[in-house]
């Protein structure tokens, strides 16, 4: 994951290894002793003898408490038919435990003051989060252990159907029936073939949902949601000494486990497409144009997002200028570096005017990529991306929570919570040349997926029989 996607997921606490657990660690340069004004977690990591991850980042500015877990499953760890199985299961773990109750997650959180109560699922892994007054952590501690050990003892098909109708119906609203929404699908399946993990979003298939059973989702929690696939981690006001024996007294007692075996998924043979999307929802023409790129933390990753801010940054990108600025074109222009565990993409994604050209807003795209690909960008643009992905990263460290997801991040995909430092290196170690290069090994116009979106009348109501 880029440092621009990292920061996304800190601002939003959201939500950019996939049939087995998550990839293995990526090898990495040697580390490096933080300069000065090098931004600093100070935390600790270890391991119960069940295996459970522990990461302690102590903080006393506030008396409030993070609490982050992370499942290291997600979506891409899903097979053909049974898509959207993480993020169903992921709704499940709010419906309450065996000394909880039911329905009483959520309430339980509310009664001692707990914030920022959600969870998110992407490809790579699925997260459970609240923020809680300092002296009501061990209440927070409980019940997370309580829904990682005991939730099937509440689990009944009624409280199944009741959350797969409720997936179904987020679906519809924020993918089906909005503006744009159908295209995402069509560029993962353009993107990816049937089979690889990445060709579905993580809302899964309505078909695929309405059909999963009990025991479906008994086997999927059984694989993954054991203590040898998560990772506990705290930033706030706590002492050490103190959580970790309340750690151990939730945690410790939880059966020891084997961490999922990793499945290595071969990346997509690079694959020219063109589709046209009808969309009643939409009142502008929008393409889109997508390239298979690095996975998260490989080489060529930071040099992409920092491409992505050179052409796409609001005010000085040179195809928001071009399109949005100086040919008014465009109402909008989106371009970024997504990556997950076993590969990425590269997008660039314009919103036309009304008035519009398509031929030529995609000649100016076509124009802009060839020229990154043979020219490199100029130092002065470098330094401004450099800077301001840096700026951006370094403010939203300032909240608890965004701290806590940074750490796992870095665990869950290098291995290593330690690895900030090393990963801003990666960009402000990065050169026009080498952003050229990266930007010439990804950006084969001949394999670009392109995905145009058109405005379509909507569907007529049917009508009954017999009369006028």
């Amino acid at each position: 994951m880029t440092l621009r996607a990292l920061r996304r997921a800190a601002l939003a606490l959201a939500v950019v290894g996939l049939v087995g657990a998550a990839a293995a660690p990526i090898a990495l340069a040697k580390r490096r002793a933080p300069a000065p004004t090098d931004p600093v977690i100070r935390h600790e990591k270890y391991v119960l003898p069940n295996g459970l991850e522990v990461i302690l980042a102590p903080d006393s500015t506030v008396p409030l408490v993070a609490v982050n877990v992370w499942y290291h499953v997600g979506s891409g760890h899903e097979v053909p038919g049974k898509t959207g199985f993480a993020h169903l299961f992921e709704h499940m773990l709010f419906q309450g435990s065996k000394h909880v109750g039911s329905d009483r997650h959520f309430a339980v959180l509310k009664d001692i003051g707990a914030s920022e109560i959600n969870g998110t699922t992407n490809p790579d892994r699925t997260n459970y989060f609240e923020t809680v007054p300092s002296h009501q952590l061990e209440t927070a501690l409980w019940l997370e252990s309580d829904r990682m050990a005991h939730l099937l003892a509440l689990l009944t098909q009624a409280s199944l159907d009741n959350q797969i109708e409720v997936v179904r119906n987020e679906r519809r609203q924020r993918y089906d029936n909005v503006a744009y929404g159908k295209a995402r699908f069509a560029l993962h399946a353009a993107l990816y073939p049937e089979g690889h993990p990445y060709r579905y979003l993580t809302i899964g298939r309505h078909e695929d949902l309405a059909s999963a059973s009990l025991d479906d989702v008994i086997a999927f929690w059984r694989t993954w949601y054991v203590p040898a696939n998560a990772t506990l981690t705290l930033v706030g006001d706590f002492d050490p000494a103190t959580v970790k024996p309340v750690i151990a007294k939730w945690f410790g007692s939880l059966p020891a486990s084997t961490k999922p075996t990793p499945v290595v998924v071969p990346a997509p043979a690079p694959k020219a497409a063109r589709v046209v999307v009808d969309d009643s929802f939409a009142k502008l023409r929008q393409v889109t144009w997508a390239f298979h790129s690095p996975a998260n933390f490989a080489a060529g990753d930071a040099e992409l997002d920092l491409l992505a801010t050179v052409l796409g940054d609001g005010g000085t990108g040179r195809l928001y200028k071009r399109l949005v600025h100086e040919r008014q074109l465009a109402q909008s222009v989106s371009v970024y570096q997504s990556g997950s565990s076993f590969s990425g993409m590269f997008v660039a994604s314009v919103t036309l005017s009304p008035t519009a050209d398509l031929a030529e807003v995609e000649a100016i795209l076509g124009e802009e990529l060839a020229r990154v690909r043979t020219e490199p960008v100029t130092a002065t643009e470098l330094a401004r991306a450099v800077t301001e992905i840096e700026a951006s990263l370094v403010w939203s460290l300032q909240g608890l929570m965004p701290r806590a997801n940074l750490l796992q991040s870095m665990n869950h995909y290098l291995g290593d919570p330690d690895r900030l430092t090393w990963s801003l290196d990666r960009y402000r170690g990065a050169s026009p040349e080498t952003v050229r290069a990266a930007a010439a090994s990804t950006l084969a116009l001949e394999h670009k997926v392109v995905i145009v979106t058109q405005p379509a009348a909507p569907a007529a109501a049917p009508t009954s029989g017999g009369g006028k």
